[in-house]
């Protein structure tokens, strides 16, 4: 037997994560639209050692209509096989029937490392297999290398080298959706819930949560909280609900730990708040609705994205090439050497075994320090009280342009970071038009409270540019509310009338302040940045409903036009259609 062609495997393995589905299909027809061969290896690494018909060639149509499903169509399974000698050498006689010498491998780090290993043992399974008359020299000098290359499937979010990994995001917006349903339950009855949320040794879907939801504590392994934590944790609730919160939600990662490494648990936080607080504590523990469902349009895209890139590493591997990952770097698909970045991972769990918890949080990155501090400000019941020589400035907040959603989310942190940091905040009704017109006022702590989940804009927006004697306006009212700094959060009626009021500075000195835009836009068309707030919420409403016109489309066989936003820009266009098969 002999063939020309390449011949690519890839594999499911591990824990199931949202967007696996999206890697396995492009890796299929990346590798067909190549000219490669590629077989489908169901239930994991069982599969490999199995054989069969578990090896299955695979066609372009073989992975139609899978983006918009949970879970793995090609199986994962522990396999306590594949660890064994054994169990390799067989694996690699049932690759070897069918040619295969390139793996793409989608699971966690366990899997990633499973697959090095049988990389590094290939030579010597190779020799074992021709002595046993399995295998001739021919095949074995054809194949005298099998190259791997990893993508992180993992809805832990924990591999050092990548933001973030197939299936993350999905589970983060289950987590964000089950959080804002029981706020409302709490609210109602001014209740105190606890959340447990999945991630293992890794607060990285606690944390982004909390952040998220406006939950009031949080309890992640890679920074511990003090030895009075339960003391603690029951008077900032205490004194969240004298400041006005009527509802209460703690997070607890499921690697949750003290700072002597004892794990915490949620029956645990349950009894310290109950006995703390005099009252009922109810616990959800959210379990697997996280891992399930379908994959959120990022999820997709990045599962789509890293396929793509797989199949790419295997043609230009030599030799000597070690296996790589796939990564995603500042939303940048690249690669990395894959034993590196599991190395480095496994380094986060020994240092938090070693409860060195402040390398943990290096460890982890900077993405993931500064989110932790931003939560740590916004879950607080009331601001810092500033030094008494510190300077207190007057900084102004407003939305522009159209709603866009996440616009209410930056204007509550915003003036949160601003309280704590000893700033007066100014919230700016409707836009300039507010701005010309005086409706302006003074913004507290709890005046954004709540505003994390909500859609559209609190403070009003439109899309009013200042010009002829609006800029005498403004000028007059910046002076009048002292304003010091202006942050205008939305899109280009936003950047425009930003550079108007900085064109204009030398005939109106009051415009000499800071003056930021920060991209708010479905539209995701603003200069500067790669990501534009709302834009993702966005393309997930368009992937929501083009899933449903799918289903009836291929019911009846028919062909639908959908046409969605974006005014001059393709974004939401190129991203839906990807993310949905179009």
């Amino acid at each position: 037997m002999g063939t020309s062609r390449k011949r690519l495997g890839v594999l499911t393995s591990g824990g199931d994560a949202a967007g696996m589905n999206a890697a396995v299909r492009s890796v299929v027809r990346t590798a067909l639209d190549h000219g490669l061969e590629v077989f489908a290896i169901y239930e994991g690494y069982q599969g490999l050692v199995d054989g069969g018909p578990r090896i299955h060639a695979m066609q372009w149509d073989s992975v139609g209509g899978i983006l918009n499903r949970g879970g793995t169509v090609i199986g994962t399974a522990r396999c306590e096989a594949f660890r064994t000698h054994a169990g390799r050498l067989q694996a690699a006689r049932n690759l070897l029937e069918h040619e295969i010498d390139s793996l793409v491998v989608i699971g966690g780090d366990g899997s990633l490392t499973g697959a090095n290993i049988f990389r590094q043992e290939w030579p010597t399974l190779l020799q074992e297999l021709i002595q046993l008359g399995q295998i001739n020299q021919d095949i074995a000098d054809r194949h005298a290398h099998l190259t791997i290359v990893g993508l992180v499937g993992s809805i832990d979010n924990d591999m050092f080298g990548t933001d973030m990994t197939i299936g993350a995001d999905t589970a983060l917006h289950r987590i964000t959706e089950a959080v804002d349903a029981i706020s409302s339950t709490a609210a109602s009855h001014q209740r105190t819930f606890v959340v447990k949320v999945m991630g293992r040794n890794c607060g990285y879907l606690a944390l982004m949560a909390g952040l998220a939801t406006g939950a009031e504590w949080i309890l992640i392994p890679e920074h511990p909280p003090a030895d009075n934590w339960a003391e603690k944790m029951c008077a900032d609730i205490r004194a969240g609900r004298t400041a006005g919160r009527r509802d209460s939600i703690v997070i607890i990662a499921e690697g949750a730990r003290d700072s002597s490494g004892n794990p915490i648990g949620s029956t645990q936080v349950q009894q310290a708040l109950e006995q703390g607080l005099g009252e009922e504590v109810r616990v959800t523990v959210l379990g697997h609705v996280q891992r399930g469902g379908a994959p959120s349009a990022f999820d997709r895209n990045l599962g789509t994205l890293m396929g793509h890139e797989a199949v790419r590493a295997v043609l230009d591997a030599t030799p000597q090439t070690e296996p790589q990952m796939i990564c995603l770097r500042g939303n940048r698909i690249t690669r990395a050497p894959l034993m590196k970045c599991v190395e480095q991972s496994n380094a986060v769990l020994d240092v938090i075994a070693a409860h060195h918890y402040e390398q943990a949080m290096q460890l982890r990155g900077s993405s993931f320090r500064e989110a932790f501090d931003t939560v740590k400000t916004l879950l607080r019941s009331l601001p810092h009280e500033p030094p008494p020589d510190h300077k207190r400035l007057r900084l102004a907040v407003m939305n522009c342009g159209s709603p866009a959603p996440g616009m209410n989310t930056a204007v509550r942190a915003a003036v949160r970071i601003g309280l704590d940091r000893g700033h007066s905040m100014i919230g700016v009704l409707h836009g300039f038009k507010g701005l010309i017109e005086g409706q302006i006022k003074e913004v507290d702590w709890m005046s954004v409270n709540g505003w994390a989940s909500l859609g559209g804009s609190e403070l009003g927006t439109n899309r009013e540019i200042p010009s002829g004697s609006d800029l005498y306006a403004i000028a007059r009212n910046i002076e009048k509310y002292e304003i010091d700094g202006l942050l205008i959060i939305g899109g280009w009626a936003g950047y425009k009338g930003a550079h108007e009021l900085f064109r204009e500075r030398e005939n109106y000195p009051a415009f000499n302040i800071p003056i930021i835009c920060l991209p708010a836009t479905i539209d995701n068309n603003l200069p500067g940045s790669e990501l534009s707030i709302g834009a993702d919420t966005a393309l997930n409403t368009i992937v929501v409903s083009v899933d449903k016109i799918k289903q009836s489309g291929v019911a009846l066989r028919r062909c639908y036009v959908v046409e969605v936003m974006g005014r001059h820009c393709g974004y939401l266009a190129l991203m839906g259609g990807l993310a949905t098969g179009a």
